[in-house]
């Protein structure tokens, strides 16, 4: 599988952008897909995750602002991603796995280039 992240961008403060991945194959319906990020002179952490069934899993930083979704017909995940604030200043990385993990970046097979996404204050 590979992935094609796109959608990053910069934003003022309470601004909103959607990110969106975009995967090759005729298997993706068969993936849970994730979102992580990694802020400079941070590790990566996990942000939003939806299995192959749909059920969605949200870090707590991001509660009630992000929302991921997919498209199975359009092989694409997305990100929504609203009330942004500077700390989600990131580097922002789709992943996609076929085990049972979902927030863990070990449980993930495959792996986008990331794609910025700056919030000023």
């Amino acid at each position: 599988v590979q992935l094609q992240a796109s959608g990053g961008g910069s934003v003022q403060a309470g601004g909103s952008l959607r990110l969106s991945c975009a995967a090759s194959g005729r298997t993706f319906s068969s993936y849970g897909m994730g979102w992580f990020r990694q802020a400079p002179g941070k590790e990566r952490e996990f942000v939003v995750g939806i299995s192959r069934s749909g059920t969605t899993y949200y870090a707590d930083s991001v509660k009630g602002r992000f929302t991921i979704s997919r498209d199975n017909a359009k092989n694409t995940v997305y990100l929504q991603m609203n009330s942004l604030k500077p700390e989600d200043t990131a580097l922002y990385y789709c992943a996609a796995h076929g085990g049972g993990g979902i927030r863990s970046s070990d449980d993930y097979d495959y792996w986008g280039q990331g794609t910025l996404v700056t919030v000023s204050s």
